[in-house]
Order: structure tokens, then sequence, then C-alpha cells
């Protein structure tokens, strides 16, 4: 695992190495005679460039040796001279050497060995890159007698500053615990140290290094728990998957189960003979279930990745959420699996083992997306056969219908084994579901004409288990299975019938004495399994028609007797004994008719993954369905939970600041630790209306704050930001620039919080221009007048920057904390010709302004929403006015055209059932009262699509009908133009980088890419905004998405000849791609 995360600036030299191999190769052996001497002669090549003097030419070597140990060939041999290079002064051979070093170490340890004071230096390297290959090449010695050395270069290296450093001892504790497993208690001591690290870096190594070392030490998780759900998002990809098994394990431990309360929901029924008393005793003792803050914690934390782009890491949250989880919880992870279909055939084969393990518990998570577990005509067979399993669980009353068509096409498929498990799987639904156990039945008999063998052996031997269900209704079926003795050659469908003649011989006795006649005859050249079910069927037919098959069973008896298989003949003579009385035949004869014809239960066909849950989901040994080496068991959940305190950790307080004598300091309230997002954001912008509470009532208040009850809290506010400015001004001219437009406000408040209320607003003015001098005085003699300025023009856009939510209001905090005098926002008062006479000293860069302009261009392309034959003469179609939605800022303006195209009036169209995926919203038209004969009228809804392109489905309904119908956004529909300058373009595309940016080259002729043309092309596939630019080759649009606000920037760079580079920058890199899609083919036609 280690040797996969060393980082290299020489990222090529594994390529170049290979093609400078093969040029090696060709010129050094022109023939054959000499490829004995070719691998010879290129290795002493490479051993006289090791040698040389030239750092260039020890490093082309170096790049040619890890080539070739990259394309598998064998470079030991070299090592004597790769070893001479370890303490090589060049940073990028000696990082090649180690990468050879860690591939043979193990190889050539007395070698190894010889070079290892220059490991040891090296350990000591201001290069991280070398310290952490030291550590690799070292602890890759697997020599015992420097287990000491390797042990002391953990313990440094596990203290190291980088924490590139500290992941590679937590891969080395692993390499020596198997060199020398009496390390272990040293070793977990060096755990516990790197369990407290913060670095994500390190946290899934040291997480694997526990697991391998100690994982029954739970208590060295106690402390570190909430860091780990933390810190799990940000970690690597594999140390997530390590660390969310690790932390299912533990959750076992330390939490009760969440399932009690939908158990508890069985155990309502009353016993019988129980007393009153007895159950009210037995309700006190069940307390109502609370699931612990920790337990919610992980199960919060883990659920963003169910998104991640690792398959490993979804499949571990999912089996996270199965153990641990609410069951009602537990559902969130079906549609993150059924995403995971979509991958190569060996995370099918992995994730849909496990969905049919679930599905056979849970049939509810999974029936929403049964159409994903159809079969394709490409997927492998142990694909289709798993996706046979998951649609077998899935079989209800409800959709068995369309499930047995679907089986019916997979009986004529060319892959028999395939075609074979889907006639089982028909023989699993009909005695799972009794309404159609006859129809399955009678599907299994017409299969029973087939031409394929194999199809009528699978049918037959599955009619044979259904049939014993029921088998006295059913002589006919088993009569013309008789017949198809003839043709049948398939051993197991050959035994199988003569195993259901056998049982019900008493109901065909005309066909079955000569059925075993005719078995008689071929008894020699039959298989094993059919030989014994031919005694089986003399056995029975001798009991109940001795007349007819009495010489005919003695005949086959001898047969047995001499056969091959000792089986054959065993049985052979314990029949004969059993049903042909004799002297020397014991009393088990009298019974031999109740033994042979005694009542066989029906045969339970259950799924093969029914005891593959109490493997954990996600291991090899679900996998394999055995305990594989390594496994370790999932413990039950405690009856009562252990101490929740053991996860607490101390916090160590800051020395507290000083204040002045009669001054105190109000303290921030520490935020949660389990706070939910939404609260975060409510306590945030609850702080930020009490600052602004403070600044603006702080002008209009009478007296001290001590004065009235009301003004407590802004009073408060204001004497913790006074005493703050008042330190801080006694500080550098960098400490005051820092001050915050809170507390400059809140200090203002403080001076002049003896105004009157009418001088509210000029007083405010006022008091910041007095601030502005109050600072300079106290820093700097700088002028006043710029950060008097800047201080006015920073308050509106800082009122825009942060508006409370939808769910804190000004009134709310009124009930709260009842204030005397109205809130007001502070607003500039400055005159026109005050503001006119600074304008030239602001030195503050003005912000950015981007608002939203009017559309450049409207489609006039109708889409239909609902046919006039569909919707029974009523025909609708809607377009994109482009225009803000009435509704609500966040929605798309969607206007809707109804039509009338019958002969009669059609009464109240309104929108009925709406069918909104995720968090989309809908705002419907008011209802159509009546829409007389070919009339026509047009009215607007508003849909809020999240950003998304999926579909809005609704039913569009009148007076006596309803019509499904669905709106689908084109991308480029879920915009609003904006309006910005070209400086502003620039930096916000300079923000949009990386990931954030896609681009593509659009060939078309010249003509197409004129200014106009381009213009055209792009507004009408988009709602953007153009952008001036002052280059001619380069056009600029603009937009923002309509619910998140987001910006959508769109660049046309024309390049010379016929192509141009089309680049899009956003945060919401789904829509930039689609919008990529759908720009470049309107762009390279004509």
């Amino acid at each position: 695992m280690s040797s996969n995360s060393f980082a290299y600036n020489e990222q090529p030299g594994g390529g170049e190495a290979a093609e400078l191999g093969q040029e090696a190769t060709s010129t050094i052996s022109p023939s054959g005679a000499f490829g004995l001497f070719s691998d010879w002669k290129k290795n002493e090549d490479l051993k006289q460039m090791l040698e040389s003097n030239k750092d260039s030419a020890k490093l082309d070597a170096m790049k040619r040796i890890v080539g070739m140990i990259a394309k598998g060939k064998n470079a030991s041999e070299l090592f004597p001279a790769v070893v001479k290079n370890v303490a090589s002064k060049n940073i990028e051979i000696k990082k090649l050497v180690y990468v050879y070093l860690v591939r043979y170490a193990e190889e050539q340890q007395d070698l190894a060995l010889l070079s290892i004071s220059t490991f040891q230096r090296a350990l000591k390297d201001p290069n991280q890159l070398i310290r952490a290959s030291a550590l690799r090449v070292l602890s890759s010695i697997r020599v015992p007698i420097i287990v000491p050395i390797m042990m002391l270069a953990i313990k440094e290296a596990s203290a190291d500053l980088s924490p590139y450093v500290r992941k590679n001892a937590a891969h080395a504790i692993q390499k020596l615990y198997s060199l020398d497993p009496e390390q272990k208690e040293m070793l977990i001591e060096v755990i516990e140290k790197l369990l407290k690290d913060k670095s994500t870096l390190v946290a899934g190594s040291v997480v694997m290094a526990f697991e391998e070392v100690c994982p029954d030490r739970i208590d060295l998780i106690h402390r570190n728990y909430r860091k780990l759900c933390n810190l799990l998002v940000d970690v690597e990809e594999w140390g997530q998957v390590v660390i969310i098994h690790m932390l299912t394990r533990y959750a076992r431990t330390q939490f009760v189960s969440p399932w009690r309360e939908d158990d508890s929901l069985d155990d309502n029924e009353k016993n019988f003979y129980e007393s009153d008393d007895e159950e009210k005793e037995k309700s006190d003792k069940k307390k109502p279930y609370a699931m612990d803050p920790d337990h919610r914690l992980l199960i919060r934390n883990t659920k963003p990745l169910l998104q991640s782009r690792n398959a490993a890491v979804v499949m571990a949250v999912a089996q996270l959420y199965w153990h641990i989880s609410p069951k009602s919880e537990a559902g969130v992870i079906s549609k993150s699996l059924v995403r995971l279909l979509r991958s190569n055939r060996e995370v099918q084969y992995i994730v849909l083992q496990n969905i049919a393990t679930m599905s056979i518990q849970r049939k509810g998570m999974f029936e929403p997306y049964l159409k994903s577990f159809y079969v394709r005509s490409t997927d492998p067979t142990m694909i289709k056969t798993l996706k046979l399993e998951i649609l077998t669980n899935l079989a209800n009353e409800a959709n068995i219908s369309t499930l047995l068509r679907e089986f019916q096409t997979y009986v004529r498929s060319q892959d028999k084994q395939f075609a074979a498990a889907t006639i089982q799987t028909i023989g699993r639904c009909a005695t799972s579901i009794i309404e159609v156990t006859d129809t399955c039945l009678n599907g299994l008999v017409c299969l029973l004409s087939n031409r394929d063998e194999i199809v009528v052996a699978e049918s037959v031997v599955v009619i044979k288990k259904l049939l014993q269900m029921q088998p006295a209704q059913h002589g006919e079926i088993i009569k013309h299975m008789a017949k198809l003795l003839d043709s049948i050659t398939v051993p197991v469908a050959r035994a199988s019938i003569l195993w259901l003649i056998g049982e019900n011989c008493e109901r065909v006795p005309k066909i079955a004495p000569d059925v075993l006649r005719k078995m008689a005859k071929s008894f020699t050249s039959e298989d094993d399994l059919v030989k014994l079910q031919i005694l089986n069927l003399g056995a029975k037919l001798y009991l109940t028609n001795s007349k007819q098959t009495k010489l005919l069973t003695q005949y086959i008896l001898n047969l047995g007797k001499y056969d091959q298989n000792y089986d054959i003949r065993d049985r052979t003579r314990f029949i004969r004994q059993l049903i042909v009385p004799n002297e020397k035949s014991g009393a088990l004869s009298k019974y031999a008719k109740k033994i042979f014809l005694a009542q066989k239960p029906a045969p339970l066909l259950e799924s093969p993954f029914k005891d593959r849950d109490h493997f954990q989901l996600g291991t090899l040994s679900h996998t394999l369905n055995i305990k594989a080496s390594g496994y370790l068991e999932l413990s039950n959940w405690p009856e009562v939970a252990p101490d929740p305190s053991v996860r607490n950790v101390e916090v160590i307080e800051p020395a507290k600041e000083w204040t002045p004598v009669g001054k105190t300091k109000k303290e921030k309230p520490a935020k949660k630790f389990y706070s939910e997002p939404e609260e975060e954001e409510e306590e945030e912008e609850g702080e930020e209306e009490d600052s602004s509470d403070s600044s603006g009532d702080s002008d209009s208040e009478t007296g001290s704050g001590g004065e009235s009850g009301d003004t407590g809290r802004s009073s408060e506010d204001s004497s913790e930001d006074s005493s703050s400015e008042q330190e801080s001004e006694t500080g550098s001219e960098a400490d005051a620039k820092r001050k915050t437009k809170r507390k400059s406000d809140s200090e203002d408040g403080e001076k002049k919080n003896e105004k009157s209320k009418a001088s509210e607003s000029s007083s405010e003015e006022s008091s910041s221009i007095e601030e502005c001098s109050s600072e300079s005085e106290s820093g700097s003699d700088s002028d006043p007048a710029p950060r008097k300025l800047a201080k006015a023009k920073e308050r509106k856009p800082q009122q825009e920057r942060h508006p409370p939510s939808k769910d804190v209001f000004l009134l709310d905090l009124d009930d709260f904390n009842p204030v005397s005098t109205p809130i007001a926002l502070p607003t500039p008062a400055l005159s026109p010709s005050l503001i006119a006479d600074l304008e030239g000293l602001n030195l503050s860069t003005p912000s950015s302004v981007i608002n939203v302009s009017t559309p450049v261009f409207v489609p006039t392309k109708t889409h239909e929403l609902l046919h006039r034959m569909s919707g029974k003469g009523l025909a609708a179609q809607y377009c994109f006015p482009r225009q803000p939605c009435l509704f609500g800022d966040k929605m798309v303006s969607v206007q809707i055209t109804l039509n009338n195209t019958s002969d009669r009036k059609i009464e109240s169209i309104h929108i009925g059932e709406k069918r909104l995926p995720g968090r989309m919203q809908m705002h419907g038209f008011h209802p159509v009262d009546s829409l007389e004969p070919e009339g026509s009228v047009t009215v607007s809804m508003g849909i809020d699509f999240c950003d998304s392109t999926q579909t809005a489905s609704f039913q569009l309904c009148t007076k006596d009908d309803c019509f499904n119908v669905s709106i689908q956004p084109p991308v480029g529909e879920l915009l609003l133009p904006v309006a910005m300058s070209e400086k502003d373009f620039k930096k916000e595309q300079g923000m949009l980088t990386g990931m954030n940016e896609t681009s593509a080259t659009v060939i078309a002729a010249p003509q197409n890419f004129t200014p106009s043309m381009i213009l055209q092309k792009v507004v009408n596939v988009a709602n953007v905004g153009a952008v001036p630019s002052g280059q001619d080759n380069i056009h600029r649009f603009a937009a923002k998405t309509v619910h998140s606000g987001s910006l959508m920037l769109v660049t046309v760079e024309l390049k010379e000849g016929s192509t141009a580079q089309l680049i899009i920058n956003t945060e919401k890199t789904v829509i930039g791609s689609v919008l990529l899609r759908e720009l470049k083919p309107v762009l390279s036609q004509g």
C-alpha cells in the first residue's frame, strides 16, 4: 500500500525507460543468434552507466531500470550497482534508487544491510520524500536483527513534522508487526500517539495499522471517535473504507440497537395467560429508544460519502447503514448502490451480491428500482444469475405478472446456463406466491416441448418440485412427462421423471410398469443417478403391483448386484433384503411399504443468500460465504450502552484576556459539537442580527445600558465591543486597521447612546467619521478621509452579503428579546455634495457589481406537454419566456398554452398530483374554469428545478379526467443573464478554474464565427448575457443559475483557421458539462 503513495517529479520516467529499453534491445540483439546474451549485455550497459561520474547517465539508467520493474522484468542482479548510488546528492537519482530498493530489499537482504547506515542518515534528511523513502526501505528489509533499528525509526518518524512521513510510519508499523509480533506493546503506543494526529493524510493509514495490530483495543478509539467521524469526508478514499469498517464494529459495541423500536412493534400482543400487573411491569422495564448523539454523528457524517466516485467507499457506507442505522433510514443507500451497477462487471458482481442479501430481509428498499435489475444481453452469466436472484427476492403479487413476462424472454436466451437458472427462478416464484403456482406450472409444461434439451431437463426438475406440493391434481402432467423418457438424455431430468412416477405409481397403474420395462432394457447404459432411481421405482412397484413387476424387479436387482458402482451394489442388497421376504429377513421388512411410499415433505426452495447475513456486508467472507482469514466478526448490540463519557475530550481553555476594571467581557457561547448544520447557520445569523441590533439601536437608546431591561442584550454586545476596541487601540497600527465593521459601529453606539431618535441617521454617520479620526490618532497619522469613505461604502455591501435566512426573522427575535424601539438598519446619510468631495479620496477598490439583465433573445420554440389525442381534445404546449418568475426568485417561469380541440366545453382545468424528485418545488397556475371549443388560453407557472435537468412530473386535470404530463427544462433555461464588466468577468473566471472549468474545441467554417453568428447561436441555446470584450477574437457571455445563483461564464475564443476554443467556468460542473455538450454542435454547424 505504501509503495503506491509516493510522489515524484519525474513521472514519465517509466515510459521513457520502457522506450529506452526497447531501443537497447533492438540495437544490441540484431539477430536471434545472440538473444541469450542480449539481457546480459544490456545490464552490463546499465551497470557502466550507474558507475559513471555523470549524474545524467545515472539518472537515465535508473529510469530504464524502474521501467523494467514496471514491465515486470527481473532487475535484481543490478542491486549491487544500484545500492552504491543510495548516497547520491542528486535528489532525483536518490528517489529512484529508493523505489528500486523498496522492491528488492527483501530479496537482497545481505546487500541491503550493508547500506543500513545510509538509510539511517537519510531518516534525518531535510527532504520529507527522502525521509519517508528511507523508512520504507528500512521496513522492507525483513531481517529480525534490525528490528530495534526499525522500532526506533518508526518512533522518530511518528513525531515528524511532515504528515507524509507520519503516514509512512503507520505503514511501517504493519510490516514490523508481521516480522516480529513481540513488539506489539511498543507498536500500540505508537498507534495511540498517531491516532491523535489531526492530519487527514495520516488517519486512514493509522487506522489500518490499528486493524492489523490490535483490533480489539477499542479503548484507543474512544477519545478519537468524534475526530475520526469529522475527518472522514477529507480522508483519501481507501482510508475512508478502512475507517468506516472500523467504526461500524465500534458502533456495534458502544451503542444500543436502533432496531429496538421496530422489534417492539412485534411484541405488542399480550400473552393469553399474562396478568395485567405482569404486563405493566414489562412496560415499565421497556424504555423509549433515544439514539446516542455519537451514533447519530457517525450516521450523519458518512451520508455524503454515498456520492463518492469510489465504489468501495459507497459499499462501505452502505454496509454501515445496513448494520448500525435505524431500519427507517437504511433506504437511502439503495439509490447509491443501484448507481454502482453502471460500473465494470467486477464491481457489479460484488454490489449485486450484497443487494441480494439485503433484498431478502427488506424488499421495500429496492422495489422502486426493479427495472435496474432487468438482465441485459451484454451481461456476463454471473451478473445475470445474480440479477435473477434479486428479481426473485423482490417478486410479490403486484409485480409478478411483469416479472413472468420478463422471464419468458430470458428462457429463450442463447446462454443455456442462464436459461436454466431462469427456469429455477420461475419455480421459486411459483412456490413463494401461491396465486401464480398454476400459471408457472402450465408455462413449464409448455417448455417441455422445447427443442433445447437443457431447457427441457431443467423444466422437468422444477416441475417435479412443484408437483410435490399438490401431486393429486396433476396426473396428466405425470403421464406427459413419462412419454418424454424416450427423448430426454440429461441424467437429472430422467432421474426426476422416474422419481415422480415411482411416487405416484398408484395413480398411473398402467404406465408405471411399462416405464420400468423400458428402463430395464437400458439399465446397464444409464448414468449412476438414473440407475438408483430405477432401483427405487422397481421396489415401489414390487410393493404395490407385484403381479406385473415381480420378475422385472428381480431382473433389475440382479443387474444391480454386479454393477461397477459400489453405491448401486449396496442399494441393491439393501432393497432385496427389505422387499423380498425370506428366512434371513428381519423385522424391518414388515414396514417396507411405509418406508418406500411414505409421504415426502415438499422441498423448500430458498435463496442461496439466505444465510449470508451473519457475515458483514462488503467483506470477502460474505462474498465467499465462508469465514476468511483476518475476518473480524460484528458483535451483537449491547443490552445497555457503555458509558458515553469515555468519548469526551478535555478541551484546554486558553488564557483569559486582560480587561479593564469595571468592564465585563461576554464570552461567545461555544458551538455545539453535535448541532446540525442548519442550527449552526441559525446561530451564526443570530449573532449577525445581534451585532446589527447593537449598532443600530445604540444611537436611539436613552440612558445607559443598565437603565432599561429591554435593551440588555444590545447593551451587553456594545459594551463588549467597546472594551475590545479600547484594548486594540493601544496596539500597533496594523491592529487598528484590522478592526471589523461590527466593532467600530458598536463603539459609536457607546459614544452616542445619549442622542435622540430624531438624529439617528446623522449621528451614525458622524460617529463613523469620529471613529476614523480617533483610530488614526491612536495608530498613525494617516489621512482619515479614505478610510472614512471606505467604512461608509462597506456598510451596505456587508448587509447585502449576509441576508438573514428564511428561518430567522426579526419578528422572531423580538419575541425573545423585546426592545422598546424599532430596529433600524443603518443607511448612509452623507449629502450628495459631501459624497462628491470624498469620491476622489476613495482608495479602496469598488466591489464588483453583478446584476441580472434583460434577456438578449427569447426563443419562440414550444414543447408539447399534452397531445390532443391523449388529452381527449385538450392540447397543451409549454415554452420558457425567460422572464423573472412571479412566484419565487428561485423558480423558472414556464408559460403553458391550453387549446380545446374538441367540440365540447372543457371545465375546471387545474394542476393535480405533483410527483417531483428531491427538493424540487412547483407553483401551479390558477385553475381555468372553462375553455370553449376551439378556444385557447395561456397561463403561467413556476418550477424550482434545483439547478438540474430532472423532469418535473405532475397531473394536468380537467373536471372529468387527469393526464400525466412532464416538463424537462433545457439546461440553457436554468440560467438568468448577468451584466458585468470584462474586468469582473476575468476576476470571477480566475476563481473558477481547475475542476470548475470545462472546455472543448469547435471546428466550423470561418463564416460561422462572425460576432453576430456566435451571439445568435449562444443566446439561442442558453439564456446568457453578452459581456463587452476588448479583443475581437474573444466573445464572453455570463449568467447565473436561477436556484443557487452560481455564476456561469462562457468564453468562445477564436483560433487560427477554422477552430475555436469553447470554455465554460462554473461551480455547477454538471450543468457546465451539459451546456458544453449542447453548445458545441450548435457552434459547429452552419
